[in-house]
């Protein structure tokens, strides 16, 4: 478990690649057009079998691209580490490749768009990793019967496959498949000395274990011989051990992860991972609060940023990674390098027990869903935990209206409260300790806010879950 994970506690994901030219559905827009919606890419580009997947990569110019803006923007943002994707599920590496011509290097924007990045983060002072959806390329965009494609044309095969039948995710992989993605896997290694590799969820079934061993070993090597602290990221337990556990969106995790450091979440800001016309994007305020709630149960956030085909990132996008900054440069004492308390928090929104009544308990038992969709309508009387640098952070959901906080968990024998505090301020606020709860006379405000609102308690109480 390298250090600097626990102590970044929120990432940025990027999903960008040739699906973000038609910008039509989502980032599956090669397995679609070979199946389910190959009616509407007909209407838009031709047909499939005339103008196929591979006819976006001349498209694919990046004329927008500016890495070192990307990477401020990111720091704005707060973030600690991103993780751009390497190659999608569609088989187009998004670096110079010294194993295939279809990639970014040599083809489309002729540029080593993940090698620019990586140079651009790194200077920034920020982790880079990257992650590898190759392992689901065999099979992921089989045709349907009937739907005219370009796939099986032998010109072509080093792009498509070609295609396997078989079921996503199905871990059918050829030996001669197999060897390829562990190449690649070790090139990007070789290349770009990633301090986080993310494999998505084809990796996960065990037919693959031998060969995604190699990789591991491979990679920690490495990881070795460069001095620096590096790890796997995984959904699902593809690694029974040795990497970080992942959980995407709104996805169930046992209650054993809670109060574990070492797991993450990864969620979209927008409605779908790559860029689509029309697309939602979240406010800050629910990025935030879903940064707390999986600070206080010991996680990190990945949030997934989507760039237009371009290579813009769209304003929208942008003013809510720097709200979510302008938030954490005031409370960062609370989130990085946190803990969990003996609670996550209190109130009629915590969805269960708290870590700390876990203790023992059956791993079989689901604890509460994480994702954003999940997050309910919380009250004044909500509240969430972290602990770090000796002090307890109590995250309020909404101000309450008395302008007083009541914390039922800090009441009189429960803990010794001797001093409250707004992060980065010296100033004491006015507080009671009585036998129903800890009383906090909230500072006025110039004008409401949606977003949490943080405390600092200091004094003599469990300090840990």
């Amino acid at each position: 478990m390298p250090t600097w994970f626990n102590e970044a506690k929120f990432g940025i994901f990027i999903h960008w690649g040739l699906y973000s030219i038609p910008a039509h559905g989502n980032e599956w827009y090669e397995r679609h057009i070979y199946t389910s919606d190959w009616k509407w890419h007909t209407e838009h580009y031709g047909s499939p079998d005339k103008f196929g997947y591979k006819d976006f990569i001349p498209l694919f110019t990046a004329k927008k691209y500016e890495p070192a803006a990307w990477a401020e923007l990111f720091k704005k943002a707060g973030a600690k580490y991103v993780v751009p994707v390497a190659e999608h599920h569609d088989g187009f590496a998004m670096w110079d490749s010294d194993i295939t011509p279809w990639c970014a290097g040599k083809m489309g924007p002729k540029r080593d768009l993940t090698g620019d990045l990586a140079k651009a983060v790194k200077a920034q002072n920020l982790i880079f990793g990257l992650s590898s959806h190759r392992i689901e390329h065999d099979s992921f965009a089989y045709p349907a019967p009937g739907v005219p494609n370009d796939e099986f044309d032998p010109k072509y095969a080093g792009f498509y496959g070609p295609p396997v039948p078989g079921e996503f995710n199905n871990s059918n992989g050829s030996p001669a498949f197999q060897g390829d993605w562990l190449a690649r896997v070790q090139e990007l290694v070789d290349k770009y000395e990633p301090q986080m590799v993310y494999f998505d969820n084809g990796i996960n079934g065990r037919p693959y274990d031998p060969i995604k061993l190699h990789a591991a070993a491979y990679y920690y090597n490495q990881a070795a011989k460069w001095g620096k602290e590096c790890t796997l990221a995984t959904k699902d337990v593809a690694y029974l051990f040795g990497s970080i556990q992942d959980f995407e969106k709104q996805g169930r995790a046992p209650k054993w992860i809670y109060g574990a450091a070492g797991w993450q979440v990864d969620d979209s800001l927008g409605s779908t991972w790559g860029y689509t016309d029309g697309m939602s994007i979240r406010p800050a305020e629910s990025v935030v609060r879903e940064l707390m709630e999986i600070a206080s149960t010991g996680g990190n956030l990945l949030l997934n940023v989507s760039p237009m085909g371009d290579g813009s990132i769209p304003e929208v996008q942008q003013k809510a990674l720097l709200a979510v900054g302008d938030w954490l440069r005031v409370n960062c004492e609370a989130i990085y390098g946190s803990r969990p308390w003996v609670r996550m928090g209190e109130g009629p929104t915590v969805p269960v027990e708290s870590p700390g009544d876990w203790k023992g308990g059956s791993t079989a038992v689901e604890g509460p869903r994480i994702g954003r969709q999940a997050l309910p309508p919380a009250g004044e009387s909500d509240f969430r935990f972290t602990v770090a640098r000796g002090a307890l952070y109590v995250f309020g959901y909404r101000r309450p209206a008395s302008g007083e906080a009541k914390i039922v968990s800090l009441a009189q024998g429960k803990a010794k409260v001797e001093r409250v505090s707004l992060p980065g301020s010296t100033e004491a606020l006015k507080f009671s300790q009585t036998t129903d709860g800890l009383r906090v006379t909230l500072p006025p405000v110039p004008e409401p806010s949606r977003m949490p609102y943080v405390l600092r308690i200091d004094g003599t109480m469990p300090l840990g879950a």
